[in-house]
């Protein structure tokens, strides 16, 4: 829709501004590369690689190759191509509805519309607008409804009147005067946007120096589709401390006009004494903001704004600020200097002691000094302060005036300096770029038969209709008769008896139908994923977690259900809560004893090491964020108590069995039925249990059809995510670097219940060597219980928290021994044939001469040096390099040997048709795609010919959950299973017709009386491990890779950017590259978002505050790395799965730490500088906070920490 957008407005469009287009766009699955190759197809110049372009120089010979013109600025979607879709014409877009147009009198009619629970007005005049304001104060007024919509959805809000001043005409105007430039009220941001930018082209350059401050705010303020419709004058009265544009409206002076019913319109000038309080200012509760003046500059005034927020596209503050400085005429003497702050208190602060102290001096390095200590007296914050990262906060205030300050002197003096140890790079933003990458594969044999699509680079069988908005989601199915909607009712505590519960308020309000809770469970009230009974469906006497499910209200309409329960009273008694790792360990709590596996003696190893350091980790929790949140559709069939639910689960069969252990009745009863998944990543293994259990009781106590589908804050509270790791280690190794002996305590937070922990910690055991081969290891976990939403599966299962931490002391053995760290990974490395600390041969990994070939095709040698030049000439815009590896275990491991299993049935129908079910649920990753490709072979007919509806337990016996990267495995090797038994079924009738088609063979042989179904089972090989030592053969295979990442930081505020990775990645021989490499860019930014961005945030009462996406920020496009390249290895195979190929699901996501690890680079190369040492901690994820506060100077000095356990902090890490 964004792209559509785009192109109604620009047909042809710069690669830029589609780049700029996604802004505010959100995608977990693709890794964004993908869709900006796809779109930029509609750009001006077209192919990025201009005259070298593929389909420019391709001949005519090439096999599979189309040529296009010979204008760079060709695509197949503007010109067409010989696949029968017509060409792109912009001027055959459809027009506005004629018919939708006869009602346009009332867009200038006044309008009123009222419900029980609000009164909606629309005026068309000023005056109409006035006279609501006088008759209703606490009126809120909208115009884009993007701070109000967020309040009364999201935070529970009421606002029982609203007036939309979107339909009055002078509130839209805009003039320009010899003061400044007037904007009504209601003028959207896009259009301020717009207008200033036409002033910077046509006015002179001193004039608009504060509108360019504008413009460069702007851009990073929400997306496009906030600009578009919010308002300026929303943002002012909105008076957010965080409010990106008011401290810049502060700084220039703007001027409002505001006026009222009884009153005649007036100025107010927003200066320091504007905003009055937190969310309020000195407009009156009566007065209407009419109008907003931006001043222009003088040509002895300077203007800047900053800012600095978690991900630096589309994300609220945590510090901003606007600064203004007048010169006496022809002098470098302050007359005046205004800066203002926003995100340091409850309103935007202007440092009034910094301008009075600094008026009357001269522009210099006294100045700059006494403004340090100023600032820190106007901007105090005290410990604990909401929003927490407090010394960060107040380092941020001097940096950005350290940059304003430069900027000034350079303007003033007319030069920069360019030594190392000056302020040359103070000024310049981090690199930005346009994307771009390639994709590297091999092709498929010439000779390979065109009906066998192994192999082959397909489209995703589904891409169409994701693209157009046709893909049928659980929540899109269409209401069934007699359908109701259940929400649930959740506690508010996170470790509390339940006094008592009491819906009789939400049962009076209107729609609603039942309150269903524990007592209307007709069978087991709990369930669980590993052990049995260990969570509860409704909670009986005590919640243990924020979010747990205390009940449901069922409503007739959804907005019904959760109004109402958010009315249910719920009494607690407080119990003290055990929420972090740290709290876990002091107060012993744990799931069962820790578990130890080793091999080798330590002793030893450490006694023969030349060196032995030690050091501590933290690796946050990270949020699965999957774009569809947990829903499900419960369907009684009135008829012998069955049941059908549909859901987005993984594992259909679990919760078939679940709902039926629930409902007291056998699993033949219950139908579970998957379509599709809008992102899974191991949330929907057993999470949607939580929804779908409550939603299966509802609908068989009123023998109705029930659905629930979560909220985005709902989801996060309730299912949990990625397990929050604390890391102790000791490594000995010589004096080159050879790791001798490594011992490591890791401590996971399991949250509440044991849920898949073990298993997770598990992996992390399997994982500690990541691909490095260790003699004498011991390695132990630990599972801590606590008063959070259980953690659980997440891609990589606890295997990227075990390889960051190997990585981690595998570079402080580097700095300790004086090598780089791309020698001493190396000499470490595994060779084919050795055996892991686990008793596993290290086979067909081929890690060895992956690491060579990125070290080539990434110009790594090159490149190191380039970086350190860059390193040596700048002081405050650092790079760094970074090569890390990746040995990822393939398969369900040992101890749970009998999910490596899955079934198939292949039917085949007269029209030559086939209908394809396996037990793997498509979640994006391209399942069904692959399975099709498969059968194809195995059947030896057309991939058109061939469709899989569904995941469904009436066709499948039993699925082991879509999972471990193994759905490819284990459904193709029951696919391929089930074709070769029709196949040979068909053989007789191939042999008497060799030149019929499958539409001849099967009428045939169903003449014949032959069966033309095949059930089709696979098993993966045994997996053995000895239960005594922990050794023998864990996993099936490896799959592995190794990245190269290349980032660029700012050292004043920790912006950071990744300027390249390359990727080679081992997939065996791929089934479908392009799906391969897709799940490859997917996962490294998955990844990307756990160990540099996605930072989870607690409260010490175990209130969860990072809810959404307003406060839990996932990677969006401008973080992908501005060059991306992906090769698969060539000519490797694979015996252990089908067709030699590899499961690619979870394992590049580690790959990612490349970019943790570059950015540690950059951060040493500061520290270094600034005359600090080399090793340091940064914990996961390296936020904007953690990298600018290690990297150590006079600005972060001058805050120093508060003493831990003197104050309560705002949040914690879990």
């Amino acid at each position: 829709m964004s792209m559509y957008t785009l192109l109604r407005n620009s047909p042809r469009p710069t690669q830029e501004q589609i780049e700029d287009n996604f802004s505010g766009n959100l995608c977990r699955c693709t890794g964004y590369r993908p869709i900006l190759q796809g779109m930029s197809s509609f750009a001006k110049g077209g192919c990025r690689m201009g005259d070298r372009c593929c389909r420019v120089n391709v001949s005519d010979s090439s096999p599979g190759a189309i040529k296009g013109s010979d204008d760079a600025g060709s695509s197949d979607v503007l010109n067409g191509v010989a696949d029968g879709h017509l060409k792109y014409d912009p001027t055959q877009e459809p027009i506005f509805p004629p018919e939708l147009k006869t009602k346009s009198h009332l867009y200038e009619t006044s309008l009123r519309f009222s419900s029980e629970r609000v009164t909606w007005h629309r005026p068309v005049t000023l005056d109409e607008l006035f006279d609501l304001k006088n008759n209703f104060p606490t009126a809120k007024i909208v115009v884009g409804n993007t701070e109000v919509g967020i309040e009364t959805k999201l935070k529970n809000m009421e606002y029982p009147i609203l007036v939309a001043a979107t339909h009055i005409p002078s509130l839209h105007q805009v003039e320009t005067s010899t003061k400044g430039i007037t904007f009504g009220s209601s003028v959207s941001l896009a259009t301020v946007d717009d207008v200033l930018r036409k002033a910077i082209a046509d006015m002179p350059e001193y004039k608009t120096r504060s509108f360019r401050a504008f413009v460069e705010m702007l851009q990073w303020f929400a997306g496009h589709q906030i600009r578009n419709v919010a308002s300026i004058g929303g943002n002012i009265t909105t008076a957010s401390p965080i409010s990106d544009l008011n401290p810049l409206l502060v700084a220039a002076g703007a001027t409002l006009t505001v006026g009222s019913k009884h009153s005649a319109p007036r100025d107010i000038v927003m200066d320091g004494d504007f905003f009055k309080g937190y969310r309020r200012t000195a407009i009156q509760a009566t007065d209407v903001l009419i109008s907003v003046t931006i001043p222009y500059t003088l040509k002895n005034e300077y203007f800047r704004g900053f800012k600095q927020a978690h991900r630096k596209e589309d994300d609220i503050s945590i510090v901003n600020a606007g600064m203004r400085v007048r010169f006496l005429e022809g002098t470098d003497v302050v007359e005046d200097l205004v800066l203002v702050y926003g995100g340091m208190a409850a309103t935007t602060v202007l440092a009034s002691n910094t301008r009075a102290g600094l008026r009357q001096q001269e522009w210099n390095d006294q100045l700059f000094e006494k403004a340090c200590v100023l600032l820190a007296s106007d901007l105090p914050l005290d410990p604990g302060s909401p929003g927490g990262m407090v010394e960060y906060r107040r380092a941020l205030t001097t940096s950005f005036f350290f940059k304003f300050f430069v900027d000034v002197r350079e303007k003033l003096h007319g030069c920069k300096e360019n030594t190392q140890n000056d302020t040359g790079d103070v000024t310049q933003d981090v690199t930005q770029g346009l994307s771009e990458g390639v994709q590297l594969y091999q092709a498929v044999a010439p000779e390979q038969d065109p009906d066998d699509a192994v192999g082959r680079p397909l489209v995703h069988t589904s891409a169409l209709q994701q693209t157009t908005g046709e893909a049928i989601y659980v929540d899109d199915l269409p209401k069934v008769e007699g359908e109701l909607y259940a929400a649930l009712v959740m506690s508010t505590r996170a470790h509390a008896k339940l006094v008592s519960v009491d819906p009789s308020e939400a049962l009076r309000m209107r729609g609603i139908i039942d309150y269903v809770s524990l007592k209307d469970i007709p069978g087991s009230t709990t369930w669980g994923m590993i052990v049995p009974d260990e969570e509860e469906i409704f909670a009986s006497e005590k919640v243990i977690f924020e979010g747990q499910v205390i009940a449901c209200i069922v409503g007739e309409s959804q907005q019904a259900a959760r109004r109402a329960a958010k009315k249910v009273k719920v009494e607690y008694e407080e119990l003290t809560p055990v929420i972090t790792i740290k709290e876990a360990i002091e107060a012993n709590s744990f799931f069962g004893p820790e578990v130890t596996l080793e091999t080798g003696d330590l002793e030893e190893g450490f006694g023969g090491s030349d060196h032995v350091i030690g050091g501590e980790l933290h690796i946050g929790p990270q949020e699965h964020f999957y774009l569809e949140t947990q829903v499900a559709a419960a369907r009684p069939t009135n008829e012998d108590g069955g049941i059908e639910v549909i859901s987005n689960t993984q594992f259909p069969s679990g919760t078939q069995h679940k709902v039926a252990a629930a409902l007291n009745i056998p699993a033949n009863r219950v139908v579970s039925r998957v379509k599709r998944l809008g992102g899974g990543f191991g949330g929907k293994e057993g999470k949607t249990n939580m929804v779908a259990l409550p939603v299966a009781v509802a609908a068989a106590k009123l023998n109705r059809p029930v659905r629930c589908m979560l909220e985005r804050d709902e989801d996060m509270v309730l299912t949990g995510g990625r397990h929050a790791y604390l890391a102790k280690y000791k490594v000995g190794f010589t004096k080159t670097g050879l790791i001798k002996a490594l011992e490591v305590n890791l401590f996971s937070n399991a949250g509440c219940t044991i849920d898949l922990s073990h298993q997770v910690m598990g992996r992390s055991l399997y994982s500690s060597d990541n691909a490095y081969n260790i003699p004498n290891i011991k390695v132990t976990g630990h599972v801590c219980k606590t008063n959070t939403a259980s953690a659980t599966a997440f891609r990589g299962f606890g295997t990227p928290q075990a390889m960051l931490v190997t990585e981690t002391w595998m570079d402080a053995v580097a700095d300790v021994v004086g090598r780089s760290a791309v020698e001493v990974r190396e000499i470490n490395l595994y060779r084919e044939g050795e055996m892991t600390y686990y008793g596993m041969e290290v086979k067909d990994a081929n890690v060895r001469s992956m690491w060579d070939q990125c070290i080539s095709q990434s110009d790594y040698v090159v490149r190191r040096n380039h970086v350190d030049d860059y390193n040596s000439k700048h002081r405050w815009k650092k790079r760094g390099l970074a090569l890390i590896p990746t040995q990822y275990g393939m398969s369900f491991s040992a101890p749970i040997n009998h999910l490596n299993q899955a079934c198939a049935l292949v039917t085949a129908y007269m029209d030559g048709s086939v209908l394809l079910a396996h037990c793997g649920v498509e979640m994006g990753q391209g399942l069904h795609t692959k399975m099709k490709q498969v059968a194809s072979r195995a059947l030896g007919v057309p991939v058109e010919n061939i469709y899989t509806q569904d995941v469904c337990t009436d066709k499948i016996h039993f699925t082991s959950a879509t999972a471990a990267s193994t759905g490819s495995d284990l459904n193709g090797g029951a696919v391929k299973n089930a074709c070769e038994i029709l196949s040979k079924r068909l053989q007789p009738y191939r042999d008497a017709n060799p030149k019929g088609t499958l539409k001849d063979w099967v009428t045939a042989a169903y003449f014949d009386r032959i069966h033309l179904s095949a059930a089709g089972f696979y098993r993966g090989e045994e997996l053995e491990v000895d239960p005594a030592t922990g050794k023998g053969r864990y996993y099936s295979y490896f799959t592995t890779g190794v990245a190269c990442s290349e980032v660029e930081i700012d050292c004043l505020t920790g912006d950071h950017q990744i300027l390249r990775t390359d990727i080679v990645m081992d997939v065996g021989k791929s089934l479908n590259p392009t799906l391969d490499i897709g799940q490859i860019e997917g996962a490294f930014m998955q990844g990307y978002g756990l160990f540099c961005l996605e930072q989870h945030k607690t409260t010490p009462s175990g209130s969860i505050l990072t809810r959404g996406p307003g406060t839990y920020k996932i990677p969006s496009f401008k973080n992908i790395p501005i060059k991306f390249n992906v090769s698969l290895l060539k000519e490797s195979c694979n015996p252990k799965a089908i067709y030699s190929s590899k499961g690619i699901g979870e394992p590049p996501l580690f790959l990612a730490s490349s970019v943790f690890f570059a950015v540690k680079d950059a951060i040493k190369s500061a520290r270094e500088d600034a005359g600090e040492s080399r090793w340091f901690r940064l914990d996961s994820p390296a936020t904007p906070e953690r990298i600018r506060m290690a990297c150590q100077d006079q600005f972060t000095k001058q805050f120093a920490p508060a003493e831990e356990g003197t104050f309560k902090p705002w949040y914690v890490e879990l």
